[in-house]
């Protein structure tokens, strides 16, 4: 699970298609041959009632193909999963396969400590077509330590009825989309159903706005270390947003807007755009009946770069007894027929491609995996979700300090300094 999941998993569908994308298994016990035996399997828990009954019918159709391996389904709470699971891998009775996050914090401080099995090849002798920049994410120390989830990326989602009534063409840059917002208040309809009382949405609007102004090698170059997040491209990012606020386009106070109040001002035409992720198209599509458009984050000269972030994804114990049987059953949760069952059943994009053609896919959907497609296979530019690849201290100092811009507490360039400190803590 990301960090941005751990503070917030309220995408709902979104949330749940993260963790049936890749499965955690618990400790497996006596193995009654090669490859078979009984795996036990963690997921994290969800409120949704559906959420392990449609667990327990995936499976199924993994046990029917493979006699031999029983899969056990465990669910524990995020909170309590990330407390335990280390622990319980150390000591030899944690899960054989686990859905947990790609980011330093979650698979790669396991992987550090030598709790994580190594699929480099796995990879190779199963032919798993993960995209490179994905595959990249898992990797450590030159081994490939998971299997990523499903790709989120960030963008804005316009409502198209509204930018049609006022003559507003889709943005192709910055200043259309400032252009655009001076309109829309203008008309009396907020321009941006910005949200922060949760306060993980900082690293939204940041990966957005800092990935369009410098690019993902200048992202890169800031997670890296290789540049200062004192830098004025960082100060100007967040100025961007204080900006945006003080110009009355966000919500009168968007710390004491939760994300579904957010969501709720944009599915009532209340406000005309909501930056947010991919995986809330489906809530999309469900809640609003005007069209809907979704795009970067756009930059000063151009059309902007969307940034992309990883789901939890399945990771094997090096502990497990039966690794064989662990082996096989990623191999079906990356499968294309698995998914083409995620984008169809759960609306996900999975970070290997998809033929689409013959499913029933939302629109935006189609598109927006399409578009995945193109930018994983490096044909454009694609950022990076800070919150995925930061540690917990700089994405509380993110949180923290957006919310001080918005209510006025700290300037842009007081929150880059705390940003350079935690960083380099």
């Amino acid at each position: 699970m990301t960090s941005r999941h751990s503070l917030a998993a309220v995408a709902g569908l979104g949330a749940l298609a993260l963790l049936l994308s890749g499965c955690t298994p618990a400790s497996s016990t006596a193995s009654s041959g090669e490859g078979d035996g009984t795996l036990r399997y963690l997921v994290e828990q969800q409120e949704d009632p559906e959420f392990l009954p449609m667990i327990e019918a995936r499976v199924a159709k993994f046990e029917e193909r493979n006699p031999g391996i029983l899969v056990e389904i465990d669910a524990m709470p995020f909170d309590t999963m990330r407390t335990v699971l280390q622990t319980q891998l150390q000591s030899g009775d944690g899960p054989d396969v686990f859905n947990w996050g790609s980011g330093p914090t979650f698979a790669g401080s396991l992987a550090d400590a030598g709790l994580l099995y190594d699929l480099t090849e796995s990879y190779e002798k199963n032919d798993w077509q993960i995209y490179d920049f994905a595959k990249d994410r898992v990797t450590v120390d030159g081994k490939i330590i998971g299997v990523p989830g499903d790709i989120e990326t960030v963008g804005v989602y316009y409502n198209k009825t509204i930018f049609d009534d006022l003559g507003i063409d889709q943005p192709e840059n910055l200043g259309d989309l400032e252009a655009a917002a001076a309109n829309i208040k203008q008309s009396g309809v907020i321009p941006f159903a910005v949200s922060d009382q949760e306060g993980w949405q900082a690293g939204h609007l940041l990966s957005m706005t800092l990935a369009s102004r410098v690019g993902s090698q200048g992202v890169a170059d800031l997670i890296d270390g290789e540049a200062s997040w004192t830098s004025p491209e960082v100060v100007e990012s967040l100025a961007l947003w204080a900006g945006f606020n003080d110009a009355g386009y966000l919500p009168e106070f968007p710390t004491a807007i939760s994300y579904d109040g957010g969501a709720a001002l944009f599915y009532s035409g209340e406000a005309a755009m909501l930056p947010t992720g991919s995986w809330f198209i489906p809530e999309v599509e469900a809640n609003t009946d005007f069209e809907v458009g979704y795009i970067p984050f756009p930059s000063e000269d151009g059309a902007g770069i969307f940034t992309a972030g990883l789901g939890s994804g399945p990771l094997v114990s090096a502990n497990t007894d039966n690794p064989e049987a662990a082996i096989k059953f990623v191999d079906f949760l990356v499968s294309e027929e698995h998914g083409q069952w995620a984008v169809e059943s759960l609306g996900t994009i999975p970070a290997f491609p998809i033929d689409t053609k013959d499913l029933e896919v939302l629109p935006l959907l189609a598109q927006v995996i399409e578009d995945t497609a193109t930018f994983a296979a490096g044909s454009s530019d694609l950022g990076t979700n800070i919150d995925v690849v930061a540690s917990d201290l700089f994405n509380q100092t993110m949180y923290d300090g957006f919310q001080a811009l918005f209510t006025g507490q700290k300037t842009p360039e007081q929150v880059a300094e705390e940003l350079e400190a935690a960083a380099r803590n």
